[in-house]
C-alpha cells in the first residue's frame, strides 16, 4: 500500500505561519504527537481535526486531503 497524505495539517500550518510546536502548546499535546500528524505517521480523530480547525480558524475540509489512493 502506497503512503498517502491523509491530512494536510503541515501544509495548513505553513500557510498560517504556525509551527507544530505552537499547535502542540495550543492543544496541550506533546509535540511528538503533532509531529506524527504532520508527517502522516498517525492521524488525528475527527474530533481533534475539528479542534485544530477551530484553533487555526479554517474549515475541517481544509485539513483533510481529498485525493483518492
Amino acid at each position: 500500500m502506497a503512503d498517502n497524505d491523509l491530512n494536510r495539517l503541515n501544509v495548513v500550518l505553513v500557510e498560517h505561519h504556525k509551527t507544530a510546536k505552537w499547535l502542540a502548546e495550543q492543544m496541550d499535546k506533546d509535540s511528538a504527537t503533532i509531529s506524527k500528524w504532520c508527517t502522516n505517521k498517525a492521524q488525528p480523530s475527527l474530533e481533534t481535526i475539528k479542534k485544530i480547525a477551530e484553533i487555526l480558524q479554517v474549515k475541517m475540509s481544509d485539513l483533510v486531503s481529498n485525493e483518492q489512493p
